[in-house]
């Protein structure tokens, strides 16, 4: 049954709702198509560090008091930046949907930017970075899509760099929000006990400056061939990402076989990377597979962390696993699991109103409508053993696999390897 309504209005912002009559809560998000992806390398990081300025006051309102607003009525404010997106979100009560309203509207339109704050949280946001450069589980993602992308603005970090987290001023805030924050740029999503008309009429009161339209387009990604990377850090662990781009968003049909492919492999315990090198051999406490996604692109890989001594073992197995799933259908019950593993996911997120914000928000952004969890059960439904074989054959192999490794002895991994 479908129970959201859409609108688009005169100034190019649309909103999206979806109505709940079993629940008393709702999430509230404002979802900008921006992300790091539409950076360059002297901006890189800029959408983040936006992000968190917007939490620090605006021309009515402290930092203290937007957070105090809504905290003092149950509820939360969070964001998120990604490479495609940003967005701004608050959930709570029911019948405090005007106050949070007010709120993220309030610091969207109306964030001072003051200087003195971008230099205070521009420390803030050089320690997250630090953060990351020490979890190493982290960090190899990272530099698996810069070395992926090479030469893409899909390879730039979401946080950027220290050097031009240190340059950003109000100048170049204000002028990356003009070229890219404004109306045509702009989805309003609710999920909940939310009416859409209330909505409507929410925007039209607190939406009273004029963010005006978008100045640019976001730039296509084109793959080259890559080497493979190896990092020398201090840490006792040797972590490794074996992947290949594949299919993005904009071929969900195809996207959806990698997934349940992907699920076989390495997603969950009963998966057979899992089974293989965790439970059998005991080499490796992570071992997984993943499948990041972006419109017109994914990442499709292997990710390990094991010891110095036991990864050129865990290495070999993990080819084996690979060379096994190309050469042989998996079965009946194998592919069953993976399929019910996946639906399951997606119909257990459903009932978060968060997660079903987010959700309409990128299906709408991505393909302008929103779909249904019916039509991925079917995608999902669709696939079968001919697919998940020949999409092995065409990911798995060793021309299109890219490796790349974090350890602390270079020479030692190479020679395992």
């Amino acid at each position: 049954m479908i129970n959201y309504e859409i609108t688009k209005l005169d100034n190019g912002a649309t909103i999206i709702s979806e109505f709940i009559p079993y629940v008393k809560t709702f999430s509230l998000g404002f979802f900008f198509d921006v992300g790091s992806r539409d950076e360059d390398l002297e901006n890189n990081g800029i959408s983040h560090f936006i992000e968190h300025m917007f939490f620090k006051g605006t021309e009515k309102r402290s930092a203290k008091k937007l957070s105090d607003e809504i905290e003092s009525t149950g509820g939360y404010l969070n964001a998120f930046t990604s490479k495609e997106h940003t967005c701004f979100y608050g959930r709570g009560l029911s019948k405090n949907l005007a106050k949070t309203y007010s709120v993220l509207s309030d610091m969207i339109q109306n964030s001072t930017f003051r200087q003195s704050e971008i230099n205070k949280e521009a420390g803030v946001v050089i320690d997250e970075l630090y953060d990351i450069e020490d979890t190493p589980e982290e960090l190899i993602f990272d530099k698996f899509e810069s070395n992926i992308f090479s030469g893409n603005s899909l390879a730039y970090p979401i946080i950027g760099t220290e050097e031009n987290i240190r340059a950003f001023s109000r100048e170049k805030i204000v002028k990356y929000i003009n070229k890219y924050y404004g109306f045509d740029n702009l989805v309003i999503v609710a999920s909940g006990y939310v009416e859409h008309k209330k909505l409507i009429k929410l925007t039209e009161k607190y939406f009273r400056k004029d963010i005006g339209k978008t100045q640019a387009r976001r730039k296509e990604v084109s793959v080259q061939s890559v080497k493979d990377m190896v990092i020398s850090k201090e840490i006792q662990q040797t972590h490794m990402i074996l992947g290949t781009p594949t299919f993005g968003f904009n071929n969900i049909p195809e996207r959806t076989a990698v997934n349940i492919l992907s699920q076989i492999l390495g997603e969950g315990s009963s998966s057979r990377l899992f089974q293989r090198i965790r439970e059998k051999n005991g080499i490796a406490y992570q071992i997984n597979t993943f499948l990041n996604s972006f419109y017109d692109i994914s990442t499709f890989g292997a990710y390990i962390s094991t010891n110095e001594k036991s990864f050129g073992k865990a290495r070999k197995l993990i080819f084996e696993e690979f060379k096994k799933i190309k050469s042989k259908q998996v079965s009946d019950q194998e592919l069953k699991r993976a399929k019910e593993y996946l639906k399951g996911s997606i119909l257990m997120s459903m009932e978060s109103t968060t997660n079903r914000m987010i959700r309409m928000a990128q299906s709408y952004i991505y393909f302008n409508k929103i779909h249904s969890v019916e039509e991925s059960v079917e995608l999902i439904d669709a696939v079968d053993k001919v697919k998940v074989m020949e999409l092995a054959n065409l990911l798995l192999t060793d021309e299109n696999l890219t490796k790349v490794i974090i350890c602390s002895d270079e020479n030692a991994v190479e020679e395992a390897a």
